[in-house]
């Protein structure tokens, strides 16, 4: 894609660009999420070379990124735009109710041109998933890099992924659908669980950074993150289904962290 082409989707002046690429001004977080996501790398790419470099977030496994496919721009442009349209679909709507032809609609396709690039609408879930995968990704490297503070580090991390605004409340949808998917039909287990494993790694990862910086309690890191991501799961649940707001949630977990996790000052570990 042409520098200018990338600034117009990013809604960014070239001159802004151009200086950030050479690195005479810094990119703003949401700057390089819409970056990755309009050019199809990671943050993580973008910021050091590599998918794997570790970081603030652990690195997904490369099967459960969105696939790749040796193809040109406007063929890799199109893949691209059919699962995102795909993926606000299911979010909005769910999976049974969507349709093909909806998809095709959304991207001003025919259906032919999305099986050319699908086989099928379970496929188009299964890259929705990895879709979400990244957008977490991206946002989590690129909020959480200058924060050193561990405590504010962990807050942030799980604010960045409450059900919050638009496409936070899509990105929870797609992952309650396939927990259900994979409770009742098995499918797409495997990618569950290494997106799964992924973002736990990161919560727990989280936590030892904070213990070893005498912040947080010393208990298994493994025990708080389940608890942890078990108290967002269930809260995020109960937002989805309008039982509660995400205020309401972030307060929770806010106080959970507070009362369970952070040292207080002056307190014994």
């Amino acid at each position: 894609m042409a520098q200018r082409e990338i600034a117009h989707h990013m809604g960014l002046d070239e001159t802004k660009l151009s200086k950030a690429l050479n690195g005479t001004r810094r990119f703003h977080p949401e700057e390089l999420t819409s970056l990755a996501d309009i050019t199809g790398v990671t943050v993580n790419w973008l910021l050091s070379g590599s998918d794997e470099t570790h970081g603030p977030s652990v690195p997904p496994p490369p099967m459960v990124l969105p696939t790749r496919h040796p193809e040109n721009n406007e063929h890799a442009q199109k893949r691209r735009a059919i699962t995102e349209a795909a993926w606000w679909l299911f979010a909005r709507r769910g999976y049974s109710a969507v349709r093909i032809a909806d998809i095709a609609y959304a991207c001003n396709l025919s259906t032919a041109a999305i099986h050319y690039y699908f086989s099928g609408k379970r496929e188009i879930f299964a890259e929705a998933l990895r879709y979400s995968i990244k957008l977490a990704f991206d946002r989590q490297i690129a909020e959480l890099l200058p924060i050193s503070d561990p405590v504010r580090r962990l807050k942030r991390l799980i604010e960045l992924q409450l059900p919050a605004g638009e496409r936070g409340s899509a990105e929870f949808s797609i992952w309650l659908q396939t927990w259900a998917d994979v409770a009742v039909e098995g499918s797409g287990k495997e990618n569950h669980a290494q997106g799964y494993r992924r973002w736990f790694k990161t919560v727990e990862d989280a936590i030892v950074q904070g213990q070893e910086a005498g912040a947080f309690v010393v208990v298994p890191s493994d025990q708080l993150a389940m608890e942890l991501t078990s108290l967002i799961d269930g809260l995020g649940i109960k937002v989805l289904t309008g039982m509660l707001t995400s205020d309401q949630m972030h307060r929770h977990i806010e106080s959970f962290i507070d009362r369970n996790i952070v040292i207080e000052q002056g307190s014994p570990a």
